[in-house]
């Protein structure tokens, strides 16, 4: 437990520790050149580990070492991604942009674990990290080939200044800000109904490594059938009702979950996780086209990395996790997750953003 924990931190720390420079870096440079770069060095990352294992001289350290790494790349492609789409992509369709994109992210998140284990399976680890190393040459190659605009001449001034631009506009303005905080706690709820779930479904719903599973799964199965139907929702409602389906739909899924307390299935468990799946998918495209309309290009990207940030709540959550789960149990957590989930759509619900009915580009705030 400890040396997992240890390899999930190295992976973690580069999103606290470098989502905001690299949102920095991302704004003064071409994204797709940025984007390109974090490919190849993940790609440099799994091909050391393929070396590493076929000369036995992998260790736990070096594991975490390409872990960070690999990680690192991940967080600058995230922060550049966002900045890039709005000057490849008209701004009426971002939502159909953004909702193809979280399709293509959700269906890899859920079919990529099974396709790694048959792959291992037939071919071996050793094989299998190599074919991955491989296929990640293919977006290297894909993101070089972008025909991107010049980026935007900036002022010359430090990097401390760019960052603290960046965290100030989203702290003032009065759609991000709840935006943000709404995340955050989301984060947190989610963390401690995860953490809770797998021994709470072992003990109290008494299912098989199997069974829990397959609930898990549909978590993933509804967040590809929340990205097939964003792009027709966000045309047949107002904006402000696609951005607070997500966190409705996480207070109900929550509701739900809570219910296997007194109605211990295997099948509730799975709706409770499929719900969760669902609504807040629509949440993360809507918000992503949100910043992509109301935030200055010049900003986008460090905008972007301060909203990823929010997912550093989520070892918060773990953690308070660990201390109710350990002095009132499972089922405690699973309550104060479904708390956290309606303090996290009071937020969003209060605000002004569930009164859009449509994006404007609102650049004041």
């Amino acid at each position: 437990m400890g040396v997992t924990g240890l390899l999930q931190t190295a992976q973690l720390l580069p999103y606290l520790a470098f989502a905001i420079p690299l949102g920095v870096v991302a704004d003064r440079m071409r994204k797709a050149r940025l984007m390109a770069a974090a490919e190849l060095l993940r790609t440099v990352a799994l091909v050391l580990i393929v070396l590493l294992v076929a000369t036995q001289a992998l260790t736990l350290t070096l594991l975490g070492i390409l872990g960070f790494l690999a990680a690192s790349a991940t967080v600058a492609y995230s922060v550049a991604a966002p900045a890039l789409v709005p000057s490849l992509v008209q701004k009426d369709r971002l939502t159909a942009a953004n909702a193809r994109l979280e399709l293509g992210r959700t269906v890899a998140f859920t079919a990529g674990p099974a396709a790694a284990g048959i792959a291992i399976d037939a071919l071996g680890g050793s094989t299998a990290f190599a074919f991955a190393a491989a296929l990640s040459f293919v977006p290297v190659m894909l993101l070089i080939g972008i025909s991107e605009p010049d980026p935007m001449p900036h002022t010359r001034r430090s990097v401390l200044r760019d960052i603290q631009a960046g965290a100030a506009f989203v702290a003032r303005h009065k759609l991000l800000r709840p935006v943000f905080l709404t995340q955050f706690v989301f984060g947190i709820a989610f963390a401690l109904l995860y953490a809770a779930y797998i021994p709470f479904a072992v003990e109290r719903l008494g299912l098989s490594a199997a069974g829990v599973g397959g609930t898990l799964a549909t978590y993933g199965i509804g967040m590809v059938a929340g990205a097939l139907c964003a792009d027709w929702i966000s045309r047949n409602v107002s904006f402000g009702v696609v951005i607070s389906i997500g966190p409705l739909c996480g207070f109900i899924a929550s509701l739900v979950m809570v219910l296997t307390i007194w109605f211990p299935t295997g099948e509730l468990a799975a709706t409770g996780f499929f719900i969760l799946g669902a609504g807040p998918i629509l949440w993360t495209i809507g918000t992503a086209t949100l910043r992509q309309t109301v935030t200055p290009a010049e900003l986008l990207a460090r905008v972007s990395a301060v909203h990823l940030l929010a997912y550093g709540s989520r070892p918060l959550g773990a953690a308070l996790a660990a201390i109710v789960g350990a002095v009132y149990g499972a089922e405690a957590c699973i309550c104060a997750a479904s708390a956290g989930f309606l303090l996290q759509a009071g937020i969003i619900l209060s605000s002004p953003v569930v009164r859009l009915t449509k994006l404007v580009e609102e650049k004041a705030v």
